[in-house]
């Protein structure tokens, strides 16, 4: 089973990236570092509720 999630910037706060994560990996948040096009640099996003 897997559950949907969706990714925000952890600068400016704005929800870019939408992703899936399985239920094995639900111990912690997931952090990735993504292009956020509104600062327009590489940031880490972290998954949000």
């Amino acid at each position: 089973m897997q559950s949907k999630l969706v990714l925000a910037c952890a600068q400016c706060g704005s929800r870019n990236y939408s992703t899936v994560k399985g239920k094995a990996q639900n111990g912690e948040r997931l952090e990735i570092k993504k292009f956020c096009k509104v600062c327009n640099a590489h940031t880490v996003h972290r998954e949000t509720k």
